[in-house]
């Protein structure tokens, strides 16, 4: 049994208000958290849903704590605190029983850690190594030569190509296709045709990484696409030859990014933003949604739009474009009171 006390207790948090002692049985949203639920307030967008919410407590910041009367849990960061506390009330994770399923395929000289989990019709190729613990999903594909670290976990459908090296931890979700072709051909005037060019690199994907559903990461046309450790991908994202994603990096739904393009440590890439190639982005540089990129970004900028700019000035162009009707109304008018002007001097005349 858990009660609000135990709850704050669990994430180093304090009470504030009646209800420290509350039993709590569940988690959800402000809007239906129950009076035996917990919520947590991280937006102050959502500070008329926590007011009328009926939660037994409510994670809040020191800073935002002072504005309510109801019974909050105080910590440093309120959706952190939250995500340990869902932990207590979620159901338990499917147990993966080590060993390998009778319908899966595996290589003769393939190796295989202790603690590994091959799950039904998985299909191991030649001189493939997977360290302890890891768990190949059901349906999954790992090509020649592959390597792939210990703790890692590789969701139903998943397709590694050949040659592959992936580290310790790293999260796989389904539909990821890691060390297909680039997409690279050579036209050939004599027989008008697209000629394909051989890829023969590989990709690189080290610790703690995690790639969401339907994201695919090409192979290098030579040496590596690399994805640095603690690099987190959305889905549907797409990374061609030869990047570079730098360590920490955050890669959301949607993004594409061109051949030969390096980004570096702690870079943002907001949804469906496009990147050309042959680009360098700089430390901790943020590129907000829909966001074009033709140029280098330099470290720590933020840009914003179709063709990307810095965002104040973004900010600025679109208030301008809104006001476009408006100032064209104003520019007739103008026009039209200088001709009145022209055809009354030349009456005079």
């Amino acid at each position: 049994m858990h009660t609000v006390r135990s709850l704050a207790e669990h994430v180093g948090g304090t009470v504030l208000g009646e209800g420290a002692d509350r039993l709590v049985t569940g988690i959800n949203d402000l809007a239906a958290a129950t009076p035996e639920q917990v919520s947590f307030f991280a937006n102050t967008k959502y500070e008329a849903l926590a007011r009328s919410s009926h939660a037994a407590a409510i994670l809040v910041d020191a800073k935002e704590a002072p504005k309510f009367s109801f019974t909050r849990i105080v910590v440093e960061s309120p959706s952190q605190a939250f995500g340990k506390i869902v932990e207590l009330f979620a159901p338990p994770a499917p147990r993966d029983e080590p060993g390998v399923h009778p319908t899966a395929i595996v290589a003769p000289d393939a190796v295989l850690g202790e603690g590994v989990s091959i799950q039904p019709h998985v299909v191991i190729a030649a001189g493939v190594r997977i360290g302890a613990r890891t768990v190949i999903g059901a349906n999954s594909y790992i090509g020649e030569q592959t390597v792939i670290g210990a703790d890692s976990r590789l969701y139903p459908l998943v397709t590694v190509r050949e040659r592959c090296v992936i580290g310790d931890r790293v999260i796989l979700h389904s539909g990821v296709v890691v060390g297909a072709d680039g997409f690279g051909y050579d036209f050939d005037k004599k027989t008008g045709r697209h000629v394909k060019i051989v890829h023969s690199g590989y990709v690189q994907i080290d610790n703690d990484v995690e790639i969401g559903a339907n994201a695919t990461i090409d192979r290098g046309r030579f040496g590596r696409t690399h994805i640095a450790v603690g690099a987190k991908i959305d889905n549907l994202v797409m990374i061609a030859h030869n990047v570079t994603v730098g360590p920490h990096s955050i890669v959301v739904s949607q993004t594409g990014i061109s051949g030969s393009t390096t980004l570096g440590s702690y870079v943002t890439l907001a949804g469906q933003v496009g990147l050309a190639g042959h680009l360098t982005v700089g430390d901790r540089a943020i590129v907000t949604a829909q966001s074009g990129i033709a140029k280098d970004v330099p470290a720590g900028a933020v840009l914003a739009g179709r063709h990307a700019m810095p965002i104040r000035e973004s900010l600025k162009m679109e208030a301008l474009m809104r006001r476009l009707p408006e100032i064209v109304d104003r520019l007739k008018a103008l026009e039209e009171r200088l001709k009145s002007l022209d055809d009354s001097k030349d009456s005079d005349q």
